[in-house]
């Protein structure tokens, strides 16, 4: 039920509008002043206020400038037995939704508050759309290879270099492109995705430049281009290795002039997009091999960023999982999930070589089929691949669960000094903890901790 409250001096305006308002089902409250109105803010939500401009005290331009101080975000439609232009030039200026003269129109005014919530609730769905979508663009992890990855993208958004972003499926690049996008100065204009992999050959020009009508069987009208929608944005060129060498020199033609033409047409439209490209390829074999443009390959490699595999950040699995698992929970309608230290444990311990994808997938099968509100590492053979990656032991626990938890700690510390060849300091960055703790925790599980170690820490 949507919430109004009405500020005006006269009893009897309260009382009519506060009737005639009710019986339109909405639960409305009301005061005689500015200094009564920004009170009763302080203390509840309103999706409306209706607010006379002329009030003792402070006026309700006053209060409506002090409201928006505040941050309040109720629309709100002015009422004035004084109207003048001045006046309700000032109010919209200031931000209010309408202004209405007295003597008031019950139903003119009825219309203006039902279009005032409705404008208050497409502002709160927006918003809520907004933070659902930044809530999914999310760089999640807190592992070395993270706090790299953001450092280059917040260096690399600002300015107009290309970009191109390379990492195995998976991994999330397009992720990377769009946060790109949202930290750069073209954030307000368009982002364009394209799929170079998934657009059959005889269609990728099309798709990316555009068509005349009459240009090809099927061309029944004229068609605007990728790059031309992406015009004052940027374009994602996911999956750029797989593009032909004929397209491959289209595009380059583009990135060099800022210049292109539709399929089947004479007319040159000038563009101005930001590239970002994305390949899961060697680039540097695909041009040995002649499948890859050299000149085209320096175009797009101004500023290249890598992602890392989801093996090499296995600190960050727990936080990938828990944040998969709210998003899950808020799409399914179902009650967060909560995975003990063992089922992680488990999870750290397989290889995801379908990377961050792979693991999402697991999360939203366990949030599926997993009865309870806890997931253990009994819930695992659920995951066959996951299952087949983890010793029996770990599936079917013949030892006390704090033994199985050490067991599992000391072996995951020692495989990781030994990648690290038996630097502290490393690998309590890869580890994620501070050095002082991975000493503790290492005299705890039995592991020796040497003079060569210290020093190398």
């Amino acid at each position: 039920m949507a919430s109004i409250l009405i500020v005006d001096d006269e009893p009897g305006v309260r009382s009519s509008l506060s009737g005639v308002l009710r019986d339109e089902g909405y639960d409305v409250s009301s005061v005689d002043s500015g200094e009564a109105c920004l009170a009763r803010l302080g203390e509840d939500t309103f999706d409306v206020v209706v607010l006379d401009v002329w009030l003792p005290g402070m006026d309700g331009l006053a209060t409506l400038a002090r409201m928006r101080e505040r941050q309040c975000d109720a629309q709100v439609v002015m009422i004035s037995g004084h109207g003048s232009i001045e006046s309700a030039v000032r109010s919209i200026k200031l931000g209010a939704f309408d202004f209405v003269e007295k003597p008031l129109s019950l139903d003119k005014t009825v219309l203006v508050v039902r279009n005032a919530i409705r404008q208050r609730r497409l502002e709160v769905e927006n918003q809520a759309l907004r933070a659902r979508i930044e809530h999914q663009q999310t760089l999640v992890g807190e592992s070395p290879a993270m706090m790299l990855l953001r450092e280059q993208i917040s260096t690399a958004a600002p300015t107009n270099g290309r970009v191109l972003v390379l990492g195995e499926n998976g991994t999330g690049k397009e992720l990377v492109a769009r946060n790109i996008h949202a930290l750069s100065h073209r954030r307000q204009g368009p982002f364009i995705e394209v799929n170079c992999a998934a657009i059959p050959e005889e269609l990728i020009e099309s798709e990316l430049f555009g068509h005349v009508r009459g240009a090809f069987t099927g061309a029944i009208a004229d068609r605007r281009g990728r790059f031309e929608a992406a015009h004052g944005g940027t374009i994602f060129l996911d999956e750029i290795g797989d593009m032909s060498l004929k397209t491959q020199a289209k595009v380059l033609r583009v990135l060099q002039e800022q210049v292109m033409e539709p399929v089947g047409g004479t007319r040159r439209i000038r563009v101005d997009v930001r590239v970002v490209a994305a390949t899961n390829k060697d680039l540097l074999s695909e041009i040995q091999a002649g499948r890859f443009r050299e000149d085209l390959y320096f175009r797009l490699n101004v500023v290249p960023i890598t992602v890392a595999p989801l093996r090499d950040r296995v600190p960050d699995i727990p936080l990938l999982a828990s944040h998969f698992m709210a998003t899950l929970a808020r799409e399914y309608g179902r009650k967060e999930k909560v995975f003990d230290a063992d089922a992680l444990a488990a999870l750290q311990s397989y290889s995801w070589p379908g990377n961050v994808r792979e693991l999402r997938n697991v999360i939203e099968r366990l949030m599926i089929m997993v009865p309870g509100g806890r997931v253990t590492v009994a819930d695992l053979p659920l995951v066959p691949v996951v299952a087949r990656a983890l010793p029996d032991a770990q599936l079917a626990p013949l030892t006390p669960l704090h033994e199985a938890r050490d067991a599992f700690e000391r072996s995951y510390i020692l495989q990781t000094l030994a990648k690290q060849r038996g630097h502290i300091s490393r690998t309590a960055d890869v580890l994620g903890v501070e050095r002082s703790n991975l000493y503790r925790k290492m005299r705890a599980l039995g592991i020796p901790v040497g003079r060569r170690d210290e020093e190398l820490g």
